[in-house]
C-alpha cells in the first residue's frame, strides 16, 4: 500500500478504527460498558451534538467555520422554553429550529455581503445572539415542566430515545443532500476551489448561505432536544458546543481546508469523543488525562488533514 493510500485510508476510516479499539478496551476494563443501557445513554446524551456536527460538516466542506452555533443553541433553548410556557408547548418545539435557521441565514448573509472570513463574522454574531438570548430569558432559567414539551427529550419510540431517532433521520437527510443533490455537489465544488466554481456559473454566495442556514437549523433542533430533556431554557446553554462540533468534524476526517468530508464520519467523531468521556468516567481516571487524550487525538487528526492537503 502506497503512502498516498495510507493517508487516504486514515483520513477516511481512522475514526472507526479508534472507536472499535476503544470499545474493545473498555469492554475488557469494565463489565458495565458494553450494555444496552450504557450504549443507549451515550447515544442519547450526545444526539444534540451529533446533529450539530452533521450540519457543521457542510460548513467546513464549503470552506467556513461557524463559531455561533453554541449561541444559536442558547437562542433555541430560551425561545422554545418561553413559547412553551407562555404560548404553546408544541409551538415552542416547532419554532426554535426555524429561529435557528433564520439566525444561520443571517450568518451567511453577513459573511457573503461583507466578504469577511466566517471565523471572524461568527464570533461577532455569537455575541449578538447570546445577548438576545439573555434578554429573552432576562438572565433567568425558564422552567418548562410540561408533558407536551418534555416528551421529545425524555420519551422513547420502540425502546429507543426520540433524540436518537431524530439524530439518525437528520444525519441521513444531510448525507442524501450532500451526496445526491445539486446543492451538495455545489458545496463540494465551492469548498474545493471557489474561483473555479464561480467560473463554472455556481452562485457561491447562495451555497454558503445555505450551508450556514442548515447549521443554524441543526443548532435549533439540537436545542429543543436538550431543553425538553431538562425542561429548562437557559441563555448559558450550548457553551462550548461549537468547538466540540468542530473537533468531531475534524476527527471524522473532514478537511479543514474544505472540499471534502462526510456526515457519517462527523457523527462517528462525536461518538469517539463520547466514548473517551464515558471510558474515563467508568474507570474513574483523572479528568486531566481525559483532556490530554482528547487534545492529542484532535492534534493527530489535524496532522493527517494537513499532510493529506499537501499531498
Amino acid at each position: 500500500m502506497t503512502r498516498d493510500r495510507i493517508f487516504t485510508f486514515l483520513q477516511t476510516y481512522a475514526v472507526l478504527v479508534l472507536i472499535v479499539l476503544l470499545m474493545a478496551v473498555l469492554s475488557v476494563s469494565s463489565d458495565s460498558f458494553l450494555t444496552a443501557r450504557n450504549l443507549l445513554n451515550i447515544l442519547n446524551q450526545n444526539a444534540p451534538l451529533a446533529i450539530m456536527a452533521s450540519a457543521m460538516t457542510l460548513v467546513i466542506i464549503v470552506g467556513g467555520f461557524d463559531l455561533s452555533v453554541g449561541a444559536i443553541f442558547a437562542m433555541g433553548s430560551v425561545t422554545s422554553a418561553w413559547l412553551a410556557v407562555n404560548v404553546d408547548p408544541y409551538l415552542g418545539l416547532a419554532l426554535a429550529p426555524l429561529v435557528g435557521f433564520l439566525l444561520g441565514c443571517a450568518n451567511g448573509i453577513v459573511i457573503t455581503a461583507l466578504k469577511v472570513h466566517s471565523f471572524l463574522a461568527t464570533i461577532a454574531t455569537a455575541l449578538i445572539f447570546k445577548g438576545i438570548a439573555i434578554a429573552v430569558s432576562d438572565g433567568r432559567l425558564i422552567s418548562a415542566r410540561i408533558d407536551a414539551f418534555t416528551w421529545l427529550g425524555r420519551e422513547r419510540f420502540l425502546g429507543v430515545f426520540n433524540a436518537i431517532w431524530l439524530m439518525v433521520i437528520f444525519a441521513v437527510l444531510l448525507t442524501f443532500l450532500l451526496n445526491r443533490t445539486t446543492l451538495g455537489r455545489r458545496i463540494f465544488a465551492v469548498g474545493g476551489n471557489e474561483e473555479a466554481a464561480i467560473l463554472s456559473g455556481i452562485r457561491t454566495n447562495r451555497v454558503k448561505i445555505a450551508a450556514f442556514s442548515l447549521a443554524g437549523l441543526a443548532a435549533g433542533l439540537a436545542a429543543i432536544i436538550a431543553t425538553s430533556r431538562v425542561a429548562l431554557g437557559q441563555a448559558s446553554a450550548g457553551e462550548g458546543m461549537e468547538l466540540q462540533a468542530i473537533a468531531a468534524v475534524i476527527l471524522g476526517g473532514t478537511s479543514i481546508y474544505g472540499g471534502q468530508g462526510a456526515v457519517w464520519r462527523s457523527v462517528a467523531g462525536v461518538f469517539l469523543l463520547a466514548l473517551v468521556n464515558n471510558g474515563f468516567n467508568i474507570l474513574s481516571i483523572d479528568p486531566f488525562f481525559r483532556d490530554l487524550t482528547m487534545g492529542l487525538i484532535i492534534l493527530a487528526a489535524l496532522g493527517i488533514s494537513a499532510i493529506g492537503q499537501r499531498r
